[in-house]
């Protein structure tokens, strides 16, 4: 999960910065983000395992999850494109709308794929332990008041207006439907 997640975002750091005059996040930006997505993958442990996974014991296969690194670490990131694209292209974001936009979405849709991605099952088939589901709840709606709180400043967030968020919660419900039919595919085709 921390690898996809990781590898998605340095893409899409690394691509974003080719075309935009700013940072896309400040370093305390990308400390925060990493703090934050790691609580619910923290709470992985106590999740509850589906039965077909303990059947039999199983090896560590580094190719598949190599393989699972790109695909999903690709999937995140055209969500990431997709959220530039809307923040610069059609918002018209400054800097900081910019950062606090992409902050967002990139953390709750981070905190949500561990939902998608934690069984071979769909999402809604395969019911994730209670600290996760508490863990994920509780940083998404975290994120989603930090930039109306004093600590904005600090962090270099802005209040964004409401079409903002709604489009940004629009880009997290496709990422997560995309997620669970790439998780399908990529199930059928990498056997691990």
């Amino acid at each position: 999960m921390a690898t996809s997640a990781n590898f998605g975002n340095m893409f899409s750091m690394a691509g974003v910065s080719l075309i935009i005059p700013f940072l896309p996040l400040l370093p305390k930006q990308i400390l925060l983000t990493n703090l934050m997505t790691d609580f619910p993958e923290m709470t992985i442990a106590t999740d509850s395992v589906d039965k077909e996974m303990i059947d039999y014991p199983r090896r560590w296969d580094i190719k598949a999850i190599r393989k699972f690194m790109i695909t999903f670490g690709m999937v995140s990131s055209v969500f990431d494109y997709l959220t530039f694209g809307l923040l610069l292209l059609v918002f018209h974001a400054t800097e900081i709308q910019f950062r606090t936009g992409w902050f967002m979405e990139s953390v709750i849709s981070a905190s949500l794929i561990v939902l998608v991605i934690r069984s071979r099952k769909p999402s809604y088939k395969s019911r994730p332990g209670k600290y996760l589901l508490i863990a994920t709840s509780v940083i998404a709606c975290l994120t989603l008041i930090l930039p109306y709180t004093p600590l904005a400043g600090i962090f270099g967030f802005s209040p964004l207006p409401i079409k903002f968020l709604l489009f940004i919660v629009l880009i997290i419900v496709l990422y997560i439907i995309t997620a669970e039919m790439v998780k399908k595919v990529f199930y059928k085709r990498v056997k691990f």
